[in-house]
């Protein structure tokens, strides 16, 4: 089974943001921080959890449990819909992936239970994100 721990953060609304991504498990640990496009802090938190889905598929077909401290991400995704336009896209991309999975859960996790990627997001912020996808 595969761990994904996602977290996104922006400094503005919109404003610098980055994502962190936190893999573990068969073997793996992987770390990933990376600066995007500067928006708001909903849009980096699907992203972080887009970003993770990629990554978790290029390990495993089985089993990946993800979790997000954005309780607005987990429950689009449990309920496989979100109102704002501008998520749809990403949320549709989600859930394509999740669907290749044998099983895929999502559960919204504290603050405190999500330190590791939400030290990778903030050390994104830090990063020159010129080179942002």
């Amino acid at each position: 089974m595969i761990e994904l721990f996602v977290d996104g953060a922006s400094a503005g609304n919109p404003g610098k943001s980055g994502i962190g991504i936190y893999l573990k498990g068969d073997g793996h640990q992987i770390r990933i921080s990376e600066p995007i496009e500067p928006t708001d802090n909903h849009t980096a938190e699907f992203r972080a959890l887009l970003r993770g889905m990629e990554e978790a598929a290029k390990l495993t077909t089985g089993m990946v449990s993800a979790k997000s401290d954005s309780q607005v991400v987990v429950q689009a995704v449990e309920k496989e819909f979100v109102k704002n336009e501008k998520h749809k896209a990403c949320l549709s991309r989600i859930l394509d992936i999740a669907n290749t999975f044998e099983y895929f859960f999502i559960k919204w996790i504290p603050d405190e239970q999500n330190k590791a990627a939400d030290a990778l997001a903030r050390q994104a912020l830090q990063k020159d994100g010129r080179d942002a996808p």
